[in-house]
């Protein structure tokens, strides 16, 4: 079986997606990946951090005998192991951490002020005790 590495096309109409795949070279563009080696989205506006690649998964199938198309080809020159823009890539992709809009973090009510302890009541009063009544004399 001959090893291609070649992206495959997701995303919809006008949202392009790719992803970069070890593929068998008879099947389709969009079957079925032996394994995926990394993604590419065009649509990120600063261009280094468009290519997110596995460099290591990658160098392994270019030494099995993988052979990459001509898009996979520079896009591994540029970003791949040992590629020639990667540190440009390292920091395009920390701007985009520090740009990119986070969601709000969760509401957390504040804590519930301590409850008063109940103060000790002094003890009730016994009421004197009854004496029986006093017998008529008589």
């Amino acid at each position: 079986m001959a090893v291609k590495i070649r992206m495959k096309k997701l995303g919809r109409n006008h949202q392009p997606f790719f992803r970069m795949c070890a593929i068998d070279s008879k099947a389709p563009r969009d079957g079925k990946t032996i394994e995926e080696l990394g993604h590419y989205d065009p649509l990120v506006k600063d261009v280094d951090a468009r290519a997110i690649l596995n460099g290591e998964r990658i160098a392994y199938w270019l030494s099995v005998g993988a052979q990459p198309s001509e898009n996979c080809a520079v896009l591994i020159k540029k970003y791949g192991k040992d590629g020639t823009h990667v540190a440009q890539q390292q920091a395009a992709l920390e701007r985009i951490k520090t740009t990119r809009p986070q969601a709000p973090a969760p509401y957390i009510p504040p804590p519930k002020p301590p409850e008063p302890e109940p103060q000790a009541e002094a003890p009730p009063e016994t009421p004197p005790a009854e004496q029986p009544p006093e017998a008529p004399a008589g």
